[in-house]
């Protein structure tokens, strides 16, 4: 039986191996297409392993080396399993097809396991109407297996979904399962739409929708990566270069992977740059759960800080490298390595005035005779006097600065600011009387010309209301100048003292001018205009005077 078996093993790799269409060229990067050509049963075959060839359409290889024995008789004898060939083909070279499951990855000749960078992953998948049952049963385990791939957790990586077909469905959000279990059990709910493809439409609600802070993504951060991977077998029926663009100039890092019919120009349009780091494709929903391991080695991310690096202050891994960052307050020299002491001013500061570092900041100060306000940021105009002084009696402002003085009765010392008892007289020195100053001891007082009375600023003069001050008119007293006259009320006559009135005593006067009453009469007549022009020289006489009085002042 032993030997039987051996028999149509060899066989069965005999015919294998003459009919796939494997090319020698293995060094020259060329794309090989393995496609079944067993079309019958043969009775050399068993019916499991003839099942096996034929339910594989056509599956595409890049290699960099000739297969290996083991790998080439994985193929001969049915080495594809329920989900694929065995993860054991061949090195995946730049063309991104098919890769090798590698748990662990070569770096500096170490072997380090490989845990993915925490991103923020949305799934974009297609489930149109040309995708069937069990090719969309396939994508979903594949989704699956990139799950198990990755490190899931709030503070890890954050997966979401979109659906989409002629409509577009977000089936959970980045926010919303953060254990492998339940993400697992999510995607095995998914059922496909069945209908168009909208896949412009799909991208668009991603990022308008998927990528948002409500959603989960953690936009703030600069170093969780956003990821978009959009699954599709099809050729979109809406316009995918412009939304693209725009999700990608969000900060969107779309990798596109075709299925089967897929249009490649399309995915060349969805994808980022480098194309050949971001587009796939594979001939079968059958194989497409080989892309996993190259989704793995993608979005792994070795702390390559923790193996060691030079960075002065701060390292930051990226996907294959990492850069240094510096402290707050300190800027990378360079050499991209070292760091210095910023220079806060120099890096802009709002001072109205004068900017000072200050450490890892600044402070702001005002120039010379002004102060700083309450916001440390702008200055005004100092009071030097209040600010504090050394004048024994009074500080004057002086534009910025301030000068002493002397109160009344005192002169400046020659040091300009204590004062000393003046010995002279008052007036002499200086006064601000308007009328007349009158030395009073060591000071003086203020007093105003006859007719004029002192304001409450005891410097300055009024004219005075001579009747309001008081007079002795018995009936009527009229200002007059600084002066004033007294008048009788109608029907008296003044007498002549000028103050006290008489009532006059009324009587007809005949045409007969040398009768007694006539003459009476004239004299009377004679003697007021007399006393007017009296009063009139009077008034004349006291003008005279007060301007003698201003002159001689």
């Amino acid at each position: 039986m032993i030997p039987l078996m051996w028999g149509l093993m060899c066989f069965i790799g005999i015919q294998a191996s003459g009919t796939l269409g494997i090319s020698p060229q293995f060094g020259s990067r060329q794309i090989h297409s393995i496609s079944p050509s067993i079309t019958r049963e043969s009775s050399q075959v068993s019916p499991r392993v003839y099942q096996r060839f034929a339910n594989i359409k056509s599956i595409e290889l890049s290699s960099d080396e000739v297969p290996s024995a083991e790998s080439f008789q994985d193929v001969q004898l049915g080495g594809y399993t329920d989900r694929g060939f065995q993860q054991r083909g061949s090195r995946t070279g730049t063309n991104n097809y098919l890769t090798q499951d590698r748990r662990t990855t070569d770096h500096g000749g170490a072997r380090l396991n490989c845990r993915n960078r925490p991103i923020d992953l949305v799934f974009i998948i297609d489930s149109s109407r040309s995708v069937r049952p069990a090719e969309f049963e396939k994508a979903k385990e594949f989704l699956q297996d990139m799950v198990d791939s990755l490190e899931v957790g709030p503070d890890d990586t954050r997966v979401g979904l979109v659906n989409y077909a002629s409509t577009v469905q977000i089936e959970f959000l980045l926010k919303t399962h953060f254990d492998k279990s339940a993400l697992k059990q999510a995607l095995a709910r998914i059922v496909p739409l069945s209908s168009g493809t909208m896949t412009g439409m799909a991208i668009k609600t991603a990022m308008e929708k998927a990528f948002t802070v409500e959603a989960g993504a953690r936009s703030g951060s600069t170093t969780i990566t956003k990821v978009a991977i959009i699954v599709t077998d099809g050729r979109p029926q809406d316009k995918v270069e412009e939304v693209s663009a725009a999700a990608r100039a969000s900060g969107i890092e779309i990798y596109a992977v075709g299925v089967d019919r897929a249009d490649k120009m399309s995915l060349r349009l969805m994808a980022s740059q480098p194309l050949d780091d971001h587009v796939f494709y594979v001939e079968t929903y059958g194989v497409i759960e080989k892309l996993t391991s190259k989704f793995r080695e993608t979005l792994c991310g070795l702390d390559l800080c923790a193996q060691g690096h030079d960075c002065q202050h701060i390292c930051v891994s990226t996907r294959d490298s990492y850069s240094c960052k510096c402290n707050a307050g300190y800027v990378l020299n360079p050499d991209k390595k070292t760091c210095s002491l910023s220079d806060a001013c120099a890096q802009g500061h709002d001072c109205q005035h004068i900017c000072t570092n200050n450490g890892d900041s600044y402070i702001c100060t005002c120039q010379v005779g002004f102060v700083l306000n309450a916001d440390q940021k702008t200055c005004s105009r100092a009071d030097p006097c209040a600010h504090g002084h050394d004048c024994q009696h009074i500080c004057e402002n002086n534009d910025g600065s301030y000068i002493c003085k002397c109160r009344v009765g005192h002169i400046l010392n020659a040091d300009q600011k204590t004062c000393s008892r003046s010995e002279t007289d008052a007036c002499a020195i200086g006064h601000d009387c308007q009328h007349i100053c009158v030395n009073n001891g060591n000071s003086y007082i203020c007093k105003c010309r006859v007719g004029y009375v002192l304001n409450m600023d005891q410097k300055t003069c009024s004219r005075s209301d001579a009747c309001a001050q008081g007079h002795d008119c018995q009936h009527i007293c009229i200002n007059n100048g600084d002066s004033y006259t007294c008048k009788c009320q109608e029907g008296y006559v003044l007498n002549e003292d000028q103050k006290t009135c008489s009532q006059e005593v009324s009587r007809k006067v005949t045409q007969d001018a040398c009768m007694c009453e006539a003459q009476i009469l004239f004299q009377k007549n004679v003697q007021s205009a007399l006393q007017e022009l009296t009063r009139k020289l009077d008034e004349l006489s006291e003008k005279v005077n007060l301007i003698d009085g201003r002159q001689e002042y």
